[in-house]
């Protein structure tokens, strides 16, 4: 079976995820500071507090959860299509829409508690970010949140002991590390800024999105931006590229 990661090149894939952990657990601290415990990226969290809601018959609440895991999940299936279509552009063009996006946040007039529009562009791009990079088989790696994470580097530790880790294995501890000083950045920012700290992660993945383009014009093959084999994010494995290098 040939090599579905998305960069080729598995060091820059490890790199990037870490980074790009990082700067969704910044913008996720931020957002859940800044808007009354709303987390941007943290769906889990998000889902036990509609069910909360839900149970309480508060439909505010419902309505204030529902539409931020229905944003998350639209960001997810619109980034896994423009994954599908960019080809070796792919990190150029997801990177280049979050930044805006999550830039933009802390100037939109606030919207109401049940729906709180403001913060949907954040939350759009962190689902989108979540189509930026796959793993050698093909799937998409979890970028803006760590249950799974954990999951996998707790069974990793035990199939260490047993005989021998999936490969996936030394990535978990690093993107959980990464996640969580984002947070801890994001914390720190939003003490000291506000809702303006929105700039930092939108920096970020503004340098990013430039470092990308700038490969993909002079290196347009190099295994660093692109992947000859990698079809869209999570597809059957007998899936062919929508679009090819």
């Amino acid at each position: 079976m040939p090599d579905r990661g998305f960069p080729a090149d598995p060091k820059t894939r490890n790199r990037f995820a870490v980074i790009l952990a990082a700067v969704a657990g910044t913008a996720d601290a931020i957002g859940f500071m800044e808007y009354s415990q709303l987390f941007m990226s943290f769906m889990s969290g998000n889902t036990t507090r509609f069910g909360e809601a839900t149970s309480a018959g508060n439909w505010v609440g419902v309505a204030r959860f529902g539409g931020v895991i229905a944003m998350f999940c639209f960001g997810a299936f619109l980034g896994t299509l423009i994954a599908a279509w960019s080809g070796r552009w792919r990190m150029v063009s997801l990177l280049s829409i979050q930044a805006p996006l999550i830039a933009v946040a802390p100037f939109l007039p606030l919207g109401s508690e049940g729906i709180p529009w403001h913060v949907y562009p954040v939350v759009l791009a962190l689902g989108l970010q979540n189509a930026t990079l796959q793993d050698d088989a093909g799937r998409s790696m979890a970028l803006t949140y760590v249950t799974g994470t954990v999951v996998r580097f707790g069974t990793g530790l035990a199939n260490l002991l047993l005989h021998k880790p999936a490969p996936s294995f030394w990535i978990q501890g690093p993107l959980w590390a990464g996640l969580t000083a984002g947070a801890v950045f994001g914390g720190v920012l939003q003490h000291e800024f506000g809702e303006i700290a929105f700039l930092v992660p939108a920096a970020m993945l503004a340098a990013l999105a430039v470092w990308a383009l700038v490969k993909a014009i002079r290196q347009p093959y190099s295994d660093q931006i692109t992947s000859v084999y990698a079809p869209q994010p999570d597809a059957h494995p007998s899936a062919k590229p929508t679009a090819l290098v």
